[in-house]
C-alpha cells in the first residue's frame, strides 16, 4: 500500500485539504450556473423583450450557452492543466467565473446576456477542472471516494443552484443575486490561490520521466467510459421534458403539479448525493468496473417500474432509488479514466469526458421530449432503459477483455 506514491508524493500530502478547497469551489460555482433558471424568463423580459415566443427563445439560447461552450473548451483546458498545472487552470476558472457573474447582473439587452453566458461557459469550467486535480492527486486507493465526495458536492450545487434562484431575487433584486454570487466565486477564488497546494511543475516532470507506470493510453476503456458518461447524463435527463406533464397525470392542480415535479427532480440528485462517497469506496474496494456494470444495470431495472406508476409519490421514491445508483457512477468512469492513461494526459482525456457529459445533458432532453411527444410518456422510460441496458453490456464485455 505504501508503494505507489513515488510521482506524486509531494501533492499526496496535501490532497486532503485540496478535495476540500474543490468541493467548496465546485458548489459555488455550479450554483451560479444553475441559479438563473427559475427566474431567467424574467430577467430577460426586463432586458426589453415583451412577446412570449420570443422570451423563450432568449431564455432557452441564454442558458444553454454556457454548456455550450463549456463543452467545446473542457478538452483545452485539460490539455492546458497537464501543462502548466491544474492549480492555475482552478484560479483562471474561479476568477473568470466571478467576472462573468457580475458582468451579467449588469446586462442591459438580451445579446449581452447570451454573449456573457458563452463567457461564462468558457472562461469557467472549475468543477471539471476540480475533477481532474482531485483524480490526479489522490492515492489510488482513495481515488474512488475521493471522486464521490466532490461528485456530492457537484450534485448539492445542481440542488442548491434553482432553489436560491427562487428564494433571492424577490428579497434582494435579479441583478443582486448575480453580483452576490460573483462575490462568493470571488471567496472561491481566494481559497484556491491561497490555500490549493500542487507540486512544482519541474519536481513532477522530474518524477514522471522516472515513473516505472507510465504507460499508453487504452484506448478502448477510455473510449467506452467517454460513451458511458454521456449515458450516465443522457438517462438521468431523458425524463425532464416529461416530467411536469407526467406527474400531472396523477396530480391535480398547478400548483401541486409543480410542487410534485420539483419533488421528483430532486429526489434524483438527492439520492446521488448520499450515495456517491460510499459507492466510490466500496469501488475502491471491489474495483471501479464492476460498480459501473451493477450500477447501470440497477439503473436500467428501476426505469421500468418508473414507466408503470400508478401515484406521484412511486415516482418520487423510483427517482431517489435511481439518483442513488447512478451517484457512484461518474466517480467510477472518471476513475478507469484516471487508472488507464499516463500520467501526462490525465487532465486532456478528462476534458474530452466532460465534453462527452454535456453532449448528455443536451441529447438527453431533447430524446426524451422526442420520444414523449411522438410515442407518448411511458415508452421514455422503456427506451431509456434499454439504452442503459446495452451501456451495462458493452461495459461487462470490454472491462472483461482488458
Amino acid at each position: 500500500m505504501q508503494q505507489p506514491p513515488t510521482a506524486l508524493a509531494p501533492e499526496q500530502q496535501h490532497w486532503k485539504r485540496n478535495l476540500f478547497v474543490c468541493v467548496l469551489g465546485s458548489f459555488s460555482t455550479i450554483v451560479a450556473m444553475t441559479l438563473l433558471l427559475p427566474f431567467l424568463p424574467l430577467y430577460v423580459q426586463q432586458l426589453g423583450v415583451q412577446e412570449p415566443a420570443a422570451i423563450a427563445r432568449w431564455s432557452g439560447v441564454a442558458y444553454g450557452a454556457t454548456f455550450f461552450s463549456a463543452a467545446l473548451t473542457a478538452p483545452l483546458w485539460g490539455k492546458l492543466a497537464d501543462r502548466y498545472g491544474r492549480k492555475l487552470m482552478l484560479i483562471r476558472a474561479s476568477l473568470g467565473m466571478a467576472i462573468a457573474m457580475s458582468l451579467i447582473g449588469m446586462a442591459t439587452a438580451p445579446w449581452q446576456l447570451v454573449a456573457l453566458r458563452l463567457l461564462a461557459g468558457l472562461l469557467g469550467g472549475y468543477a471539471s477542472g476540480s475533477t481532474i486535480l482531485v483524480a490526479a492527486q489522490t492515492p489510488k486507493e482513495q481515488t474512488g471516494w475521493a471522486l464521490g465526495v466532490l461528485s456530492s458536492g457537484i450534485m448539492a450545487g445542481n440542488v442548491v443552484g434553482p432553489l436560491l434562484g427562487g428564494v433571492l431575487p424577490p428579497l434582494i433584486g435579479i441583478r443582486h443575486t448575480f453580483w452576490l454570487t460573483g462575490a462568493v466565486i470571488f471567496l472561491a477564488f481566494l481559497a484556491t490561490t491561497f490555500l490549493l497546494k500542487e507540486a512544482p511543475r519541474q519536481a513532477k516532470k522530474a518524477a514522471q520521466s522516472s515513473s516505472i507506470e507510465e504507460k499508453p493510453v487504452n484506448l478502448p476503456v477510455v473510449r467506452l467510459m467517454w460513451l458511458s458518461g454521456m449515458l450516465l447524463i443522457f438517462a438521468n435527463m431523458s425524463i425532464e421534458p416529461i416530467i411536469t406533464l407526467y406527474v400531472g397525470q396523477f396530480v391535480t392542480g398547478d400548483h401541486a403539479i409543480t410542487v410534485t415535479a420539483g419533488l421528483v427532480m430532486a429526489a434524483a440528485a438527492l439520492g446521488s448525493i448520499v450515495s456517491a462517497p460510499r459507492l466510490g469506496r466500496l469501488a475502491d474496494r471491489i474495483g471501479h468496473g464492476r460498480v459501473l456494470v451493477y450500477g447501470l444495470i440497477a439503473c436500467a431495472l428501476l426505469l421500468i417500474p418508473q414507466a408503470f406508476i400508478t401515484a406521484a409519490w412511486q415516482l418520487v421514491v423510483l427517482r431517489f432509488l435511481m439518483g442513488m445508483a447512478l451517484g457512484g457512477l461518474m466517480p467510477c468512469v472518471t476513475a478507469l479514466i484516471r487508472h488507464n492513461v499516463p500520467q501526462a494526459q490525465v487532465g486532456k482525456m478528462l476534458g474530452y469526458s466532460t465534453s462527452a457529459q454535456y453532449v448528455g445533458q443536451v441529447s438527453g432532453p431533447l430524446f426524451g421530449g422526442f420520444v414523449g411527444g411522438a410515442f407518448g410518456m411511458r415508452p421514455v422510460f422503456l427506451a431509456t432503459c434499454v439504452i442503459m441496458a446495452l451501456c451495462a453490456l458493452l461495459n461487462a464485455r470490454v472491462l472483461r477483455r482488458n
